[in-house]
């Protein structure tokens, strides 16, 4: 899908990346962004035509505050905060290992809002689309069975995002958790929904 959505600088669509198995990701079934607080009442439009199911903005409460987006309070909008009110760790420059760590509860209820919305495209933003929708994708796409590389490779489509620091996430994914379902897994994610994820997503 070719998402043309004015006033969001970095909404894309991680259809067609291939999983280590030869598989894809569905066209349209997962979407990326930053924020949607200054699309135009057409542009959200625009995003509903785009069959687009559920928003879900995981940003801190006080951000939606200051910046409502144009679907809280619709039927597609849901207000999954990735992080914690307070962070409790500095964030490194070079890995989000310290956000899978502190923030597990909230991610995984997160990773559940995506996988349990109805049919049609899922949009996951934050507030810049790098950081938190970053790692909640990446997450999304290793349970679909998305290698390393791909997972990075869509990290680094974002303007100021370096391979690197996604794949020292993911390997701290494997070293300490044993990967992204591992990590789920012990966050109280059922396996089936784990399952689901990738049901939903890969082609």
């Amino acid at each position: 899908m070719n998402l043309h959505w004015p006033d969001c600088r970095n909404a894309r669509d991680v259809g067609g990346t291939r999983t280590a198995d030869g598989g894809r990701i569905r066209s349209g079934a997962l979407l990326r962004s930053d924020g949607h607080d200054l699309l135009t009442p057409a542009a959200v439009q625009m995003v509903r035509d785009d069959g687009v199911s559920r928003v879900v903005d995981l940003r801190w409460a006080r951000e939606c505050e200051q910046r409502p987006s144009p679907f809280a309070g619709t039927d597609l909008y849901r207000h999954a905060p990735l992080l914690n009110d307070v962070l409790g760790y500095v964030p490194p420059p070079d890995s989000y290992a310290p956000m899978l760590d502190h923030n597990r509860a909230r991610i995984a209820a997160a990773f559940q809002v995506v996988v349990e919305a109805p049919p049609g495209g899922v949009v996951v933003h934050c507030h810049a689309g790098k950081d938190r929708t970053g790692v909640l994708v990446a997450l999304l796409l290793a349970v679909a069975g998305v290698g390393p590389d791909p997972i990075a490779d869509d990290y680094a489509a974002t303007e100021g995002c370096a391979r690197e620091t996604m794949l020292n996430t993911l390997a701290h994914l494997d070293r300490r958790y044993g990967g992204a379902a591992g990590y789920l897994g012990g966050a109280g994610v059922a396996p089936g929904l784990v399952r689901a994820a990738r049901a939903r997503l890969v082609a």
